[in-house]
């Protein structure tokens, strides 16, 4: 599967090109998971793990960022795949309601 085939596009002078995106708010709820990370897991890995699909990388990858104005360990940066090991994330339950939720904002 195609990492990029979420992300909205756009025709400009004849070129296709990637619209930025933007990415709901993931609300905690009492059915996510979290796991400690070991050495070679990686968003995509986890997400084909856990959703059955490696595309959907991107929701566990935002799900462990910093909110405005807050930070924790688990703050993971936004520019790579690989997780650092031994940190606990969240794997957010609801994938489905994620995806609809973006493309509701990204139309």
């Amino acid at each position: 599967m195609n990492r990029y085939q979420q992300i909205p596009q756009t025709n400009i002078n004849g070129r296709t090109v990637y619209r930025t995106s933007r990415y709901p708010e993931i609300p905690l709820s009492s059915e996510d998971i979290y796991v400690y990370t070991v050495q070679g897991d990686r968003f995509d890995i986890l997400a084909n793990q856990y959703y059955g699909d490696s595309s959907l990388w991107w929701i566990i990858s935002i799900a462990n960022t910093a909110t405005a104005g807050t930070s924790s360990p688990s703050d993971l940066p936004q520019n790579t795949l690989v997780i650092p090991e031994g940190i606990q994330i969240r794997i957010p339950a609801a994938p489905q309601a994620v995806v609809s939720a973006f493309k509701l904002i990204n139309q």
